[in-house]
């Protein structure tokens, strides 16, 4: 049975969706993004048949090879790391599309070979191509390569047209808002803003997209979604792992930067935000960007501030012994860098005025999850308050992100048998369970709807500053204290008591999820 016939995902994608004919440049084409993610997401769309017919991938790297070598590494990606097995006759169609040229990034004569490589294959099929920078390097080199394909023509090619240039910009967007605002001058110096593709993985995940179908297509839910209705919302993304072989990127970077900024304040904005006038990217976009200018400055004193960070501990994990971030290789003994952060948010809009928003993130947690939940306020005046028999809980509707897309409800009910007693009980949906466990990964849709031009998936200028305005404010307070009010909690908990704090001058609670 053919795929498309499998999940739903693909119905209708071959002839609604088609791309022209396009290249796919990946600068960074020995990184690890590339060989995990990239090349098999590429790979899975020419299995379901979503790549257009003239379609060709040029790796750009530093490193000299020949196009046979990395043609290699290319295969030996797509079979380590594919969610499906090699289909040889898909791959044998692709490999030899498969090319590359090498180079430095802020190299002008590079840039020019890999004009010229683009212009033969143009030649060769005789037609135009669609030229889709994907930048999937260092952060450091993302202004030189901008540059350089502003100066070397490419980025102009075709503009207009619906085979125009696009880019795709891994993240982290800049470390801050002053250096977001210059990578976004320097963009819009060179593309324009249809042009761009501002890259959060966590957008293409099922259950985020799936959030406003709940919300919007759902009638039960959408009139609930309001301070009437709803207490307290908790958005956890949390890692068992530590920073392993990473501390080096880690300690510029801390749990706020790494997480907060970018994949938690797009769960907090899809969840929060008004209904869009439309599905249209901008319409959704631009509603976002609201909802983010609505969030309230957050107050950043010890005693009854906003926020909590802290640095794990040695702990258990799986019953294995492992260490504190300060043990860990790379990171210096006096390293103020935080491994979890937590804020406590308020929207002063009509919708949402009065309910906390807590988000949290950091890693050596108990569990690996990434979760949105929506917790509902009591029942007014409960008659089945008035008996210990009544087990009651708060009604909890939990969209699961990772790793078992899904969503819960928890709610009340009589437990069977002759006297009237109450247990919360908790109703499942899990996609793997109803729609099959081969789900598209998330890049495949991202690189997919680059290729088409739908940038609703993706982040626009305006709203990565904004997010960069509401959490500099705290790097910088962070800066300035060290590691003065700098919290710890053990590996394999679920985090420090100052970010338990946060909820409990509400009297909230944590949820474990």
């Amino acid at each position: 049975m053919p795929d498309h016939d499998r999940h739903p995902f693909l119905h209708g994608l071959s002839k609604h969706r088609g791309a022209p004919p396009t290249v796919v440049v990946i600068f960074g084409a020995s990184g690890d993004l590339t060989a995990r993610k990239l090349v098999p997401a590429i790979y899975n769309l020419a299995v379901d048949g979503l790549l257009p017919a003239d379609f060709f991938l040029i790796g750009f790297g530093r490193q000299p090879m020949p196009d046979t070598e990395f043609q290699q590494v290319a295969a030996d990606a797509v079979r380590e790391f594919s969610r499906r097995e090699v289909q040889e006759d898909v791959w044998s169609r692709l490999a030899p599309r498969t090319l590359y040229v090498s180079g430095g990034y802020d190299e002008a004569a590079a840039y020019g070979r890999l004009s010229e490589r683009i212009a033969t294959i143009e030649k060769e099929i005789g037609q135009p191509l669609q030229t889709l920078f994907y930048i999937s390097t260092p952060p450091s080199v993302f202004a030189p390569i901008i540059e350089n394909l502003g100066a070397s023509g490419l980025a102009a090619r075709h503009v207009g047209q619906a085979h125009q240039s696009k880019v795709i910009i891994e993240k982290p967007f800049g470390k801050d808002l002053a250096s977001a605002q210059s990578l976004n001058r320097t963009i819009t110096a060179v593309f324009e803003e249809s042009q761009v593709f501002r890259i959060d993985h966590y957008l293409g995940k099922e259950t985020v997209q799936d959030l406003l179908v709940q919300r919007f297509a759902n009638a039960i839910f959408e009139p609930l979604w309001n301070r009437n209705f709803v207490d307290h919302v908790q958005i956890t993304v949390s890692e068992e792992v530590g920073v392993g072989t990473r501390a080096g990127y880690y300690e510029g970077s801390g749990a706020l930067r790494d997480m907060m900024q970018n994949h938690t304040m797009q769960l907090l904005a899809l969840t929060a935000m008004e209904p869009p006038v439309s599905l249209d990217a901008e319409s959704i976009r631009n509603e976002k960007v609201k909802l983010l200018k609505a969030i309230q400055p957050l107050r950043l004193d010890a005693t009854s501030g906003d926020v909590a960070r802290a640095q794990y501990t040695e702990g258990l994990l799986g019953g294995n012994a492992v260490p504190g971030y300060l043990q860990e290789d790379g990171v210096a003994e006096t390293s103020s860098t935080e491994t979890y952060a937590a804020l406590r948010l308020n929207i002063n809009n009509w919708r949402w005025h009065g309910v906390p928003f807590y988000l949290r993130s950091g890693k050596r947690m108990a569990r690996r999850v990434t979760e949105i939940a929506i917790r509902f306020k009591p029942a007014p005046g409960n008659i089945f308050a008035e008996s210990e028999r009544f087990q009651l809980a708060a009604n909890t509707l939990a969209f699961q992100i990772q790793p078992d897309e899904g969503m819960s409800m928890i709610l009340n009910a009589k437990i069977p048998g002759l006297e009237t007693r109450t247990q919360p009980v908790k109703m499942n949906f899990k996609y793997a369970t109803t729609f099959g466990s081969n789900t598209p990964e998330a890049y495949e849709r991202l690189v997919l709807d680059a290729m088409i031009g739908d940038g609703t998936l993706f982040i626009r200028g305006d709203e990565t500053e904004r997010s960069w305005q509401l959490v500099t404010p705290i790097l910088e307070h962070w800066q300035e204290q060290g590691r003065h009010g700098l919290d710890a909690y053990s590996a394999g908990s679920w985090g420090p008591p100052s970010s338990a704090a946060l909820l409990a001058a509400n009297r909230h609670t944590w949820r474990e999820p």
